[in-house]
């Protein structure tokens, strides 16, 4: 599963600001921006900090921070422990707007950092640093978080590291063995993807996988809460290739581990197929169509029917309740009712195979790529329904109903489809 909407980044940019106003307003402080020369001294503090980063040094990276900050210093040593085994190839930050108050400072600050072998672009963090001034220069009282902002994984304790020949699974508080067993089952995925999907991508996946449900809200900057019972989503930025971080499927260990194989397999490839769909993917496609083509990627050459795959569906049909329309965007909103949100999953998958069985695979590749192409939601679907399979959003939704009812026919038996 995988949210559209508004990109990370440019969440960052909306949030920290507010963390800005919300500290300072909680010292009881009167403040004003710093001058040129203050943000420079805090650029060059944070510069310093990042490449003892990535050089490993525990002592550079300490000596950013105020000496008698005995709590924020064990805190800050154990997020660099835990760094030890990510493959970092760039971390470097950016500072925002720096909001004074006599020798405490409060910045905005962009963490940029790039995974090694993954990342063609920076992925971005927002964080809230304070500062204090002291006769040699800035030192750091706490890094946190923006205000609303994703927390980092290793954050969460230490991170474990498991390479595969098409993944990099990220894991805290996991056994090695399942941190292996999600790295093999990933191998499997890009392979079916790419057969699926046809069109070149990067071929390989990163896979982080938090210690907890409540871990996974923090890592998403949402609440836990309606992600319980979903085992997995994707997030990342829209854009051409190489302009963006690579994507990360974030795991919920424990809805994914009650599990079977097979459930585990089709979730990973599922979000293996955003994954590679990133970039031919946009503003203008439904989610009916981006989660309904992940799931048909997913179910493709199973052999699982449609009555094992869309049970929910089926319950519908078999009340007299076949959808009138494709699922809206709205249908798949996570912590609301979770059988409307497993209708239109099942929905969607429906029309993706209704499209590879009435007018080939090839065409429904070419539908999502076209679909994707257009820079609004308005009509992009219609044009696509008109140039690439001749037929009209009105007509398709007719043909879907009527597929709906063929292969989960509310009397028994089901006529198999491609």
């Amino acid at each position: 599963m995988a949210g559209q909407g508004r990109t990370r980044r440019e969440a960052i940019r909306s949030t920290a600001g507010l963390g800005l106003a919300v500290l300072l307003s909680a010292s009881g402080c009167t403040s004003s921006e710093t001058s040129g020369t203050d943000v420079r001294a805090v650029q060059r503090l944070l510069d310093s900090r990042a490449a003892a980063v990535l050089s490993r040094d525990r002592d550079g990276f300490l000596a950013a921070l105020a000496p008698e900050a005995g709590r924020l210093r064990a805190a800050q040593l154990k997020q660099l422990q835990s760094l030890a085994d990510v493959p970092l190839s760039s971390w470097e930050y950016r500072v925002g707007k720096v909001v004074r108050q006599g020798a405490r400072a409060v910045a905005e600050v962009e963490l940029r950092y790039r995974i090694d072998g993954y990342d063609t672009a920076p992925a971005a963090a927002a964080r809230s640093v304070e500062l204090e001034e002291r006769e040699d220069g800035w030192r750091l009282t706490a890094d946190r978080a923006a205000r609303g902002g994703p927390q980092l994984l290793w954050e969460q304790g230490d991170v474990d590291a498991v390479r595969g020949s098409h993944s990099l699974v990220l894991g805290v508080g996991q056994t090695r063995q399942r941190l292996r067993a999600l790295a093999a089952s990933a191998d499997r995925a890009a392979p079916a993807v790419s057969e699926a999907w046809r069109e070149k991508w990067a071929g390989r996946v990163v896979i982080l996988v938090p210690p907890s449900l409540q871990a996974m809200g923090a890592l998403l900057g949402a609440p836990a809460a309606g992600y319980r019972g979903i085992a997995a989503v994707t997030t990342g930025e829209t854009g051409a290739p190489g302009t963006s971080p690579a994507d990360r499927v974030i795991v919920n260990p424990e809805a994914y581990q009650v599990l079977g194989g097979f459930g585990q397999s089709v979730v990973l490839t599922h979000e293996t197929t955003h994954v590679a769909t990133r970039a031919h993917t946009s503003a203008a496609t439904p989610l009916w169509l981006s989660e309904g083509f992940a799931d048909w990627v997913a179910y493709r050459g199973t052999g699982y029917s449609a009555k094992q795959a869309a049970p929910e569906l089926l319950r519908a049909v078999r009340r007299g309740e076949t959808p009138a329309a494709l699922p809206a965007d709205g249908d798949f909103s996570f912590g609301g009712d979770s059988g409307r949100l497993a209708r239109a999953y099942e929905g969607g998958w429906l029309a993706c195979e209704l499209i590879a069985e009435a007018w080939g695979e090839d065409r429904l590749r070419t539908f999502y790529r076209a679909v994707g192409a257009g820079r609004h939601r308005a009509g992009a679907v219609e044009k696509a329904m008109v140039e690439i399979l001749g037929t009209t959003p009105a007509d398709f939704t007719v043909r879907w109903r009527s597929y709906v009812e063929e292969r989960l026919p509310a009397g028994g038996g089901e006529r198999r489809g491609g």
